[in-house]
């Protein structure tokens, strides 16, 4: 509620008394700190330099000097849960934010849409006399809201940011992104031939915003959400930089977990009696129908591949470690601007990573991360003929589960799984020079619940009764501020409950109770899970069940996890497959028509709240105006060169390219040129003819200028969707083109003018549609 007005009002100003207090901005205490989150994403604890891996990365290992490290600090083991954790500090399913934003359901744990009575930090400190940035990654906003005909209530700029320069979704290519400015779309500054890296573009935008509102008011605070897309996939960079990691990783998997944990040794960040853990920890558990484990979380031993496998595999840690260093490098220019404008020590830099290192490129890795997505498996030969390209513009590459054990050592699994610490113990740097005098490591065990009310206590600052009129539920995290500078205080933590998937975890008072199901994977039959206990204290890496011998604890801790569910709303759990849960039906923002009518200008429309053409029958038409030299450009794209589809026309023929998983392009073109005219129809008619393998569609593609057939080819659909952060256009491409046939360069802008362009579900005859269309056009 807004201040009262105190001063005096009479008819004349002169007898009149101002009180500007009702009006003032917000004002920070003086000399209130600045506070820095930067989130990694899939970055293992056993992979950069601060926490004994030989990913070099100099600007964490500055911070971890200046600060503190974290030794058993804990996530929620996936993306959007940590990241709503990390903002609110409540526990993910508290938070509505049991799974990722694409994995919404209706239940209270899974809506995927953080309750106003849960406030972020931004939130909070906005109305403190705070600048609040978020820059990178989002992906806090319902995929289905993440679109320009959704309410902005779940955007940055509804959480209590002020400015917003990022992606919305769970990833997207460093070279080509999907790059949002508050509230809507924009394209890159340059392109990956001009030198452009996200992760650059990245730090460059959170500089620009600090410097804007410093050069007016240097004193003011500011609470910054840096989230680079790195290391999620694609593993992007420069190849001079996955160079600088030539015969780093030659030894294999194995050689370097082994060689990783004796440097977490030596460096005290784990007991010298610390084991560990076996490659496949879970192999022959068995599913409660006889399911064998899955073979996608499975990790190949690194003497059963051939020698061009091993260089294959070799090659993508190199890249991906090059990419981690790359961006180490471009957060250094943030940390360096801060400490040419007098900030740097006075600022709370908080470092995480959102999970695990990533297993989705399952056991032979990937050059194309959509197949994970579409439920389809990696090629080894193919993938070796990329190999020389892996990095670049033309992959969407991810190591493969073998790499992602490694980054995780000594632990357990990875990225996903919430049973064990691969997935959930992460990296957690500290660094507050002007407020802190402790240094060092910090063994207490902590959660990303923790974060919020350790920041609130470093700003001396108290959860509010009411953010915008909401009245607060409690903070279900606390404060780590008593080891900042004693290393041997008691955590303060009680209990701390997990949830992900299918996969389910409980820890308290130095013990942990975890399930043996796998993520993902449609098992189900939770109460016939079999439960495994470790005492984390003593044993950090999970290498000894003591079920057997501590029945007693085991019963404890299962029935803690059951209240713990029933309190944080954490029910029901989900284990459903990728291709159910992103097929899952969620609201959209209109019924489901058999016509949708897209217009050229407009931004970008997600593939979330785009026709489902997958797996069915379609058209796509264009009316358009064709220039008498030809037509030239895209009249209708979605997707990417990794999946897509688009309808163009080049050298003056009408032509359709079907991108299918990235892994073939199919091409049908008109069999003349296209002559020009104004309002002529350029359609694209798929017609189902059935499926095979199961989901994947096949048919006959047909292209029609006006009534007329002008060419055919079969093509097959894919089965799942063209990717997470994919766009229809119209009149031009967004981000990568879906095939090379392409005219021009990006983002080969149509040369005539169109009218608009419809897709059709209905199944009626392209004849029918097309004088329906000339009907239409002469109403208007």
């Amino acid at each position: 509620m807004s201040k009262p007005f105190e001063g005096v009002i009479n008819i004349d100003v002169r007898n009149s008394v101002p009180d500007w207090g009702p009006y003032e901005q917000p004002q920070a205490p003086k000399g209130a700190p600045n506070v820095l989150f930067i989130v990694w994403d899939d970055v293992g604890f056993g992979a950069m330099e601060p926490f004994g891996g030989i990913i070099e990365t100099p600007t964490m290992n500055r911070l971890a000097d200046d600060g503190l490290r974290y030794s058993q600090f804990h996530t929620t083991a996936l993306c959007s849960p940590t990241r709503a954790c990390l903002l609110t500090g409540r526990n993910h399913t508290t938070v509505g934010m049991a799974c990722v934003e694409e994995a919404t359901t209706g239940f209270p744990g899974t809506s995927g849409r953080i309750p106003p009575e849960t406030a972020t930090l931004a939130e909070i400190l906005v109305e403190r006399g705070y600048n609040t940035y978020a820059v990178g990654k989002w992906h806090l906003t319902p995929e289905e809201e993440s679109n320009q005909s959704s309410s902005k209530r779940n955007w940055p700029t509804d959480r209590g940011f002020e400015r917003f320069y990022g992606f919305m979704g769970g990833e997207t290519n460093q070279w080509y992104p999907d790059l949002f400015y508050d509230n809507h779309m924009v394209d890159p500054p340059s392109t990956p031939e001009e030198g452009y890296h996200l992760s650059q573009d990245l730090a460059d935008q959170a500089i620009k915003m600090i410097r804007d509102a410093k050069q007016i008011a240097p004193d003011k605070p500011f609470f910054m959400y840096f989230c680079p897309g790195c290391a999620h996939a694609p593993h992007h960079v420069f190849k001079e930089w996955a160079d600088k990691y030539k015969g780093k990783f030659d030894e294999g998997y194995e050689k370097y977990r082994e060689a990783t944990l004796e440097r977490q040794k030596r460096m005290g960040l784990l007991p010298k009696e610390t084991s560990l853990t076996p490659l496949n920890p879970l192999t022959g558990e068995k599913g409660p129908d006889g399911q064998d484990w899955p073979e996608l979380d499975t990790v190949r031993p690194w003497d059963s591949l051939s020698d061009d496998e091993k260089r294959l595999f070799t090659r993508m840690a190199e890249v991906y470690a090059g990419f981690v260093s790359y961006t180490d490098h471009q957060i250094g220019r943030l940390i360096d601007f801060l400490e040419q404008i007098g900030q740097l020590d006075n600022t709370i830099v908080v470092a995480i990573s959102d999970n695990g290192a990533s297993g989705e490129g399952g056991p032979n890795g990937s050059v194309n991360e959509n197949l994970f997505f579409n439920g389809m498996p990696d090629d080894i030969k193919a993938n070796l003929k990329m190999i020389d390209e892996l990095g670049g513009v033309n992959t969407y590459n991810h190591y493969p589960t073998g790499w992602a054990a490694a980054f995780c050592t000594p632990f357990k699994m990875f990225k996903r799984y919430a049973a064990y610490s691969g997935g959930t113990c992460d990296m957690l740097i500290i660094s507050w020079p002007k407020g802190t005098k402790g240094r060092g490591i910090r063994h207490q065990y902590h959660h990303v619940v923790d974060i919020v009310p350790t920041v609130l206590d470093c700003l001396n600052m108290s959860l509010p009764e009411s953010v915008k009129g909401y009245t607060q539920w409690p903070i279900e995290g606390v404060s780590m501020r008593c080891t900042f500078d004693d290393a041997f205080a008691p955590t303060r933590k009680d209990a701390q409950y997990y949830s992900m998937l299918g996969s389910r975890g409980i820890w308290r008072d130095g013990w942990k109770a975890s399930t043996t199901h796998p993520t993902l994977s449609g098992w189900g039959h939770f109460d016939q899970d079999r439960w495994e206990l470790y005492h984390v204290d003593e044993d950090r890496s999970e290498s000894r069940d003591l079920a057997d011998a501590h029945p007693e604890k085991l019963e404890e801790l299962k029935a803690l996890w059951y209240a713990s569910a029933g309190r944080f709303r954490g029910l029901p759990v989900d284990d459903r497959t990728v291709l159910e849960i992103l097929g899952s039906p969620r609201p959209q923002p209109t019924e489901p028509m058999e016509r949708y009518v897209y217009f050229p200008g407009t931004d970008p429309v997600p593939e979330a709240v785009a026709p489902v053409i997958l797996n069915r029958s379609f058209k796509v038409g264009a009316v358009a105006d064709v220039p008498e030299e030809g037509g030239e450009g895209i009249l209708f794209q979605e997707g990417t060169r990794f999946g897509g589809h688009v309808l163009y026309m080049k050298d003056g023929y009408l032509k359709y390219a079907y991108n299918f998983v990235g892994l073939e392009t199919t091409i049908v073109s008109s069999r003349e040129k296209v002559p020009g005219g104004s309002k002529i129809i350029l359609a694209a008619v798929f017609d189902r003819e059935g499926e095979k393998p199961p989901g994947v569609a096949f048919g006959t593609l047909s292209l029609f200028v006006n009534e007329e057939k002008v060419g055919e080819g079969r093509i097959r659909t894919q089965p799942g969707r063209f990717g997470l952060g994919t766009y229809c256009t119209v009149g031009r491409g967004h981000g990568q083109g879906v095939t090379e046939d392409l005219p021009g360069k990006s983002p080969w802008a149509f040369n005539g003018t169109i009218d608009r362009v419809a897709i059709d579900l209905s199944g009626r005859q392209y004849v029918d549609l097309e004088k329906e269309a000339r009907a239409v056009m002469a109403r208007t």
